[in-house]
């Protein structure tokens, strides 16, 4: 069996209020670091990760390595991870999309599964290689945790796959900043038995106040 623990990036400038961030270089601010750090311990507390692979932004990478330092690893980035990529959308507020493209906007809150940003990405684009990343995984480590850090976009897609989700269902998955998923492969079974969870940021926030 292998456990695959998946988890998004710590809280970054541009989620509040939202900007389609996708390739930009954004740096974990003061909560994202505190994040990355519950996360970590949440991990190295509760399973033992043979490997860390995560997206080679550096949000990722800087919430993958507090995970990895926790767990006695080292990280790998693994391309396949890396964020959707908005195009000519890019660090846009989501609310000035939907003032200057309200069509493209409406289309991509109502059915995304139809939509390829301009100069961009389409979710079957980001589909096909994080199948490719999931793959490689299981190939690499047939009998084992592994902890992988993506994105909102990349996490939503690849537990839709996990999951047997049309690609119209985006939305109602949720991936708050350093949740947990877990999801076992036995053979050619899954079994999803986590989304989403943030029970170790809410304790670990408690104690600290």
């Amino acid at each position: 069996m292998t456990k695959i623990i998946l988890t998004r990036h710590g809280h970054v400038e541009g989620i509040d209020p939202e900007r389609f961030r996708g390739r930009a270089e954004l740096p974990l601010n003061a909560r994202g670091l505190h994040e990355a750090k519950a996360v970590a311990k949440a991990v190295a507390a509760n399973w033992n990760p043979v490997a860390v692979y995560t997206s080679p932004l550096g949000r990722c990478i800087a919430t993958a390595a507090q995970i990895a330092e926790a767990c006695a690893l080292e990280y790998s980035t693994m391309p396949e991870l890396a964020d959707m990529h908005y195009g000519d959308w890019q660090g846009r507020l989501h609310s000035e999309m939907q003032s200057e493209s309200p069509r493209l906007y409406s289309e991509w809150r109502r059915a995304p599964q139809f939509v390829r940003f301009p100069q961009g990405e389409s979710i079957q684009d980001v589909a096909a290689r994080t199948s490719d990343a999931l793959r490689l995984v299981l190939e690499r480590h047939p009998a084992h945790t592994v902890v992988l850090v993506g994105h909102d976009a990349v996490n939503r897609v690849l537990l839709m796959q996990l999951l047997d989700l049309p690609l119209s269902a985006f939305w109602r998955i949720a991936q708050q900043p350093c949740c947990i998923n877990e999801i076992d492969v036995v053979e050619e079974s899954i079994r999803v038995l986590r989304i989403n969870g943030v029970d170790h940021l809410a304790s670990d926030r408690a104690k600290s106040e």
